[in-house]
């Protein structure tokens, strides 16, 4: 057990508790908060709970944040009026950033690590020590309708970071994570002022890319209606070495703005296939050196394509001046086909690999609605929500192992092995694969955001009513294997304190619940024999506390949190659920403008991510797999006075060791990444012209990234390598 494992829940709670007296006082003992004049002085207002499901909150001053975003039933709510912690992202800082996916954006988040899924490409993003997958994120507030794998940068409004469990808030995520938070993509919408921009860049070893974003908004301030087209191609040798990336978007958002009726609909297809993908790396025992960061070990015959197609609906109408309902709908219909062999590393780099084929065909659908009443009762306002939602999908999956005796290679030295043929172990028919895995899920919701003292004090109680209904079936015949069909209720309280206008003491009690984990097929690298078996949902409890600042133009929170939840390990190659994991940590947030041309954002977190009730008791005690002790990032930004349309930032991640084992036996090291960046803009004529520059990974550091992401797994990921991205945008 690390040295912070000793950090108790007590002592983070009497951490926290210091630091809320102490900006308890400094709040009452500040001045009068003061009103904007025209020398541009910061004007605080009281915040009103708004709670709408399609108007968006402002941008924070500095541009890179939003002042809120979504949770769940309860809307898009102001920071200071919410009583969860969450950082939301903005398109501003996704462009400035020549961000490519939703993975380098939740890079400026000091509570997410970006891994990899088991045996695949998908983006995991691991938060508070627990991963979210990315076909478990939210697409406008609805599930599974993102595509699966990758999301590009090129579709994205917002990227809104919720922390901490959700189910009350969001139903339990189908895929079976989302115990540690939630990501909520919000799409582009057309702005106030007509929009043509051409992009072209290039990055890596001659990957190009080019894009096209149009906006148009037609009618007045009383009645509107925006759409945004994107196109975009990337083709061309990343920064590994061999390995290609070839990625197609397109996208149209539509909105509608009146008195009563808001409206979004948007539609996506994205087409992204990488050659030569570098695999990640599953140790034996030892840690291995890592290789050479643009070093790529991947097999020349392997690749991993998807296909997908998917859209949503949302809209709200104003019923009265006081009631207001909502309606949601989304689809995705993707298709995946993977050729992979990923290596089992000893502590001299030498691996045995195996082909591992597999093919997977998506068809889901997601339904949300819900009525938001406002009303008093005495001295304390009301408002009411009520919501219900459905999920259903319907995955088609057919695989193919070569024999598990592998074929040898090396991670310093790689070369191409023969392609083995996969007919040693083949579940279904690669051609035409069978249904194996089917999701029914509804649930209903009921939430009361009760206001006292004009909005000083808010509490808020809730509960869901989740039914998970899961089963699988056979690869081969069809037949059903195993399943689960149940209800759970998970409620919430949470309420706000507002000593002041500048500052928001906030708690809460949440549960997160989880559709039993399917055993998969494979886990970095190993076949697993129970491949199929479906267990009983996890259900997770979480207590928090914390402060949030809002100085006009600067703010954070810094909060203490603890969840627990049950453990799933790899056992004698059988996926089992064993032992309950508590994670438990302080987290710092700030984000802002500290001077008139100077804009941060970064924090630190402490966590303390701890087993118990293992088998036997051999591991009670010791750190869970692949949650670090510190995560510390670090984003500025200055323009520079000398030269007007100047900016140059620089952003520092830091990542503390790691274990890679459950008797914590295996430590990853710490690591240490900077990245650089400049950005030019100036008129020719009319026309605004940007030019950036970015320097990723600027010394070339070579070290595991991260340690599993997959419950119970521990393969290793190897980092990005020095990547320098240039593009030149257009503004007509």
């Amino acid at each position: 057990m690390s040295s912070f494992g000793s950090f108790s829940l007590s002592r983070l709670s009497l951490a926290l508790a210091a630091s809320l007296l102490s900006l308890t006082v400094v709040a009452q003992e500040s001045e009068q908060p003061t009103t904007e004049t025209a020398d541009d002085s910061v004007a605080i207002e009281r915040i009103k709970v708004d709670g709408s499901q399609v108007q968006l909150n402002d941008v924070y001053p500095g541009g890179q944040v939003a002042r809120g975003g979504r949770a769940g039933i309860l809307g898009n709510l102001d920071m200071m009026s919410s009583p969860f912690s969450a950082l939301n992202f903005t398109e501003e800082l996704i462009r400035d950033q020549q961000a490519v996916s939703v993975g380098d954006v939740m890079k400026n988040d000091p509570v997410v690590r970006v891994a990899k899924g088991f045996g695949n490409f998908q983006e995991v993003y691991i938060l508070r020590g627990f991963p979210v997958y990315s076909d478990d994120m939210t697409y406008n507030g609805l599930y599974g309708i993102l595509p699966r794998q990758y999301v590009a940068a090129e579709l994205l409004q917002r990227v809104e970071v919720f922390r901490g469990a959700n189910t009350f808030l969001n139903g339990a995520a189908p895929g079976g994570s989302g115990l540690g938070g939630s990501v909520n993509v919000v799409p582009k919408r057309a702005g106030e002022q007509p929009l043509t921009r051409l992009t072209t860049g290039v990055e890596g070893n001659g990957h190009v890319y080019g894009a096209v974003d149009i906006g148009r908004r037609f009618g007045d301030k009383n009645e509107s209606t925006g759409v945004r087209v994107n196109v975009v191609e990337r083709d061309g040798e990343t920064a590994i070495e061999d390995q290609d990336r070839d990625l197609s978007v397109v996208s149209l958002g539509v909105d509608y703005d009146s008195e009563k009726l808001r409206l979004s609909a948007d539609l996506g297809y994205q087409d992204h296939q990488i050659d030569a993908p570098r695999p990640s790396v599953t140790p034996t025992a030892e840690i291995p050196e890592p290789p050479e960061a643009d070093v790529n070990f991947a097999q020349s015959w392997t690749f991993s394509t998807e296909r997908q197609l998917f859209g949503a609906v949302r809209a709200e109408y104003d019923l009265t001046p006081a009631m207001t309902s909502w309606v949601a709908a989304g689809f995705r219909n993707g298709k995946e086909d993977n050729v992979l062999a990923n290596p089992t590393a000893t502590a001299d780099g030498n691996f045995s690999a195996y082909r591992f084929d597999n093919v997977r065909e998506d068809n889901v659908r997601s339904y949300e609605l819900g009525l938001r009443s406002e009303f008093v009762t005495g001295a304390i306002n009301h408002q009411l929500v009520l919501s219900g939602s459905w999920f259903s999908s319907d995955s088609e999956n057919a695989y193919a192992f070569s024999s598990f005796a592998g074929f040898a290679g090396n991670l310093y030295q790689p070369q191409t092995a023969p392609q083995p043929a996969a007919d040693f172990f083949v579940g279904g028919d690669l051609a035409a694969p069978l249904v194996t895995e089917s999701a029914d899920n509804q649930s209903f919701a009921i939430a009361d955001i009760l206001s006292f003292n004009q909005d000083k004090v808010l509490v808020t109680l809730g509960a869901r009513q989740q039914t998970i209904d899961t089963q699988s079936y056979d690869y081969n015949t069809g037949a059903p294997l195993s399943g689960y069909d149940d209800s759970r209720l998970t409620p919430m309280a949470g309420i706000v304190v507002k000593p002041s206008e500048q500052w928001s003491l906030y708690a809460n009690y949440i549960e997160g619940l989880q559709p039993g984990a399917i055993a998969p097929a494979n886990s970095g690298g190993t076949a697993i024999e129970n491949a199929g078996e479906v267990f009983e949902p996890f259900r997770s409890k979480q207590y928090e506390a914390g402060v949030k600042y809002d100085g006009g133009r600067f703010g954070g929170t810094l909060s203490a949190y603890s969840t627990k939840k049950p453990s799933s390990l790899i056992v004698d190659n059988r996926f089992t659920v064993s032992g309950e994991q508590t994670n438990q940590g302080i987290e710092f947030s700030a984000f802002g403008m500290l001077t008139d041309h100077v804009r941060l954002l970064g924090g630190a977190v402490f966590t303390d991510a701890e087993q118990s009730r293992t088998q036997n008791g051999i591991y009670d005690g010791n750190d869970a797999i692949g949650v670090p002790d510190l995560q510390v990032n670090v984003n500025a930004e200055w323009d520079v006075q000398a030269l007007p349309g100047l900016t140059l930032d620089a952003r520092a991640i830091y990542t503390g060791e790691q274990y890679a084992d459950a008797a914590n036996q295996y430590t990853v090291d710490s690591s240490q990444r900077w990245d650089i960046g400049g950005r030019y803009s100036f008129l020719v004529g009319v026309t605004e012209i940007d030019v950036l520059l970015r320097v990723e990974n600027l010394f070339d550091e070579n070290y595991w990234a991260s340690v599993g992401g997959f419950p119970g797994s521990n393969y290793l990921v190897l980092s990005e390598p020095r990547n320098v991205k240039l593009s030149v945008s257009v503004d007509f």
